[in-house]
């Protein structure tokens, strides 16, 4: 199934997506270009919101870009990764499953699942600015990344009891 159609379906029904992920088996070339998908779309969410503090902070953009760019495609994976693993022994140490990778992909899925909410907040940020309406975006975001990821987490934690 298409990645953008995968997407749609998470937002009715993320166990199911996850399941699917889980049934073509390991991959980590598949994990990583997911990971590296949903940095790359927050990358360019970032783009209104540093074109609008660059303007009025008088700085220059590129210069913005490139550290925005450096953080979300060279620094935030390895960020992830961490994350990725600490999940992984909560999630073990609950008695779910015994594999790295289902961790991994769970938050690596649930981060490129909710990343056309971070487009938005990024629109909100760079086109209104700071104030209620972005605050409620990035709570909404919150929210639906929290609500993937912990239903990603909960399959793989019932995908491992059940391959036992």
């Amino acid at each position: 199934m298409p990645v953008t159609t995968d997407i749609v379906a998470s937002y009715r029904g993320p166990r199911a997506v996850m399941r699917r992920l889980l049934a073509m088996g390991p991959n980590e070339g598949r994990a990583l270009a997911i990971l590296l998908a949903g940095c790359a779309v927050t990358f360019i969410g970032q783009w209104p919101r540093l074109a609008r503090e660059a303007h009025l902070n008088e700085r220059d953009l590129n210069q913005e870009m490139a550290g925005a760019l450096m953080a979300w495609l060279i620094l935030a994976p390895l960020v992830f990764y961490a994350l990725a693993f600490v999940s992984h022994l909560a999630l073990r140490a609950l008695g779910g499953a015994n594999d790295a990778y289902a961790a991994r992909l769970a938050l690596f899925w649930s981060w490129l699942a909710a990343s056309p909410l971070l487009l938005l907040n990024g629109l909100v940020a760079g086109f209104v600015g700071p104030g209620p309406a972005q605050t409620g975006v990035g709570a909404l975001w919150l929210a639906v990344f929290l609500w993937f990821w912990l239903s990603a987490l909960h399959e793989a934690g019932r995908t491992g009891r059940e391959a036992r």
